[in-house]
């Protein structure tokens, strides 16, 4: 089947793609919609998959093998008839290679998908091609793939200390944590973690956190009517404010004054569809299966990119290095969302466990057939009355415990330090 590849703008689906195109086949053709009429006016006559090829070819100028080429359609969004062009390519020429990509693809299929069921529906809506493609979502480097660039030789020695629940090495441990502090910085967009790489300047990292800001708030205006554009940027301007409180559930009030799921929700959906948010339901018990258990109503909203969480905040190079001049609720939302973005990346999907308003657990997520709690600090204070709490009520066969602290096991909860949760999976 043809894959159909999501991610928000620049976390490297287009790089990522072409690069393995170019590695495992004789040659890529690059089918960009973006602002190519051309191209787009080949899918509006039929969607025959042998006349759409060889339309292609003659416009690129390239031979489409069967097993050798890759068709590459980035920016497919701009162009709803490739999207349903799959289905038929699947179908009828299973043979051709095809991958399709875009920026704000989530949103674009979910704006035609409501359009279809209104009174009015706009005319060429895509017809998705379900059953009919393989899926994939592509996220921000995770603090593996960025020790991968930045320090590759420490990865074996936390992966064993992991599964062996041994500490590392308190020199390595502290130099470890150094990374963490660093990648807090940097978070994990592609552009941003090289600059880091190449230049160790964190200006350089922070202008290249701004200008990808700024291209988010571009797609706001450009993918969004100007009602929803207020309501996108407002709610995304408050998520700083909504992880800084005690109580981390997502509430409107903190978006505005005036500020109703009823007349906002809209706009929370738009930034999960673009995967420029991470949603984190509550659930009502810590049993096997979580999504049994969920309360669609209260759930709390992290960024896509703690690096980016925190130019969003301009929170400074060296209050985040160097971790004691950081207030406590600034360390604990970017430890948190830190968390939650590692959780996602490995396929996790995280939930809270709240009891009452008296005790809550930061994330409940399912690890095997299991139902797992995950407890995170930012320091090396561990103590947590909110965790004994859901130890006591729903015995999880171990807890995990996210902190400063090295690495150990004991009384049924797993130590993993901040810089190791990408072994949890």
């Amino acid at each position: 089947m043809p894959m159909l590849v999501y991610g928000a703008r620049q976390v490297g689906k287009s790089f990522g793609i072409f690069g393995f195109g170019k590695e495992n086949y004789s040659d890529v053709v690059l089918c960009n919609f973006e602002q190519n009429e051309p191209l787009q006016k080949i899918f509006d006559k039929d969607l025959d998959p042998k006349r759409i090829i060889m339309e292609i070819e003659t416009l690129s100028g390239k031979t489409i093998g069967k097993d050798s080429s890759l068709l590459f359609f980035d920016e497919i969004q701009e162009c709803p008839k490739a999207i349903t062009s799959l289905k038929y390519f699947c179908e009828q020429e299973p043979e051709y290679h095809i991958i399709a990509a875009g920026s704000l693809l989530g949103v674009c299929i979910n704006r035609k998908e409501r359009e279809k069921k209104s009174e009015n529906p706009a005319p060429n809506g895509i017809s998705f091609p379900v059953g009919k493609v393989e899926q994939l979502s592509v996220y921000p480097m995770n603090f593996k793939e960025f020790l991968m660039e930045i320090n590759p030789g420490i990865m074996g020695q936390i992966e064993e200390c992991f599964l062996e629940n041994k500490p590392l090495a308190e020199h390595i441990h502290n130099k470890a944590l150094e990374l963490y502090r660093t990648y807090l910085f940097t978070g994990g967009m592609p552009r941003a973690v090289l600059e880091y790489s190449e230049k160790q300047d964190f200006d350089f990292v922070r202008a290249i956190q701004h200008n990808i800001l700024s291209l988010y708030y571009s797609d706001m205006g450009k993918y969004a009517t100007p009602s929803e554009q207020i309501k996108i940027g407002e709610i995304y301007n408050s998520i700083p404010a909504q992880l800084a409180k005690e109580n981390k559930k997502f509430q409107y009030r903190f978006v505005g004054s005036k500020a109703r799921a009823a007349t906002y929700e809209i706009g929370l959906h738009w930034l999960k569809n673009s995967g420029l948010v991470i949603q984190c339901n509550k659930v009502r018990q810590g049993k096997y299966p979580l999504v049994y258990y969920t309360d669609a109503l209260s759930y709390k909203i992290y960024m896509n990119d703690v690096g980016l969480l925190n130019a969003k905040s301009n929170i400074s190079k060296n209050r985040i290095i160097s971790e004691l001049l950081v207030d406590d609720e600034a360390k604990g939302a970017m430890a948190e969302n830190y968390v939650a973005q590692e959780l996602v990346a490995n396929g996790l999907i995280p939930y809270y466990w709240e009891s009452d308003g008296k005790a809550e657990v930061d994330f409940v997520t399912q690890i095997g057939d299991n139902s797992i709690p995950v407890e995170v600090k930012s320091a090396t204070n561990t103590q947590s009355k909110s965790l004994n709490e859901y130890i006591k009520k729903y015995s999880p066969v171990y807890s995990i415990r996210v902190s400063a602290k090295n690495f150990g096991f004991e009384n049924g909860i797993k130590s993993v330090p901040l810089y190791a949760v990408w072994c949890v999976k």
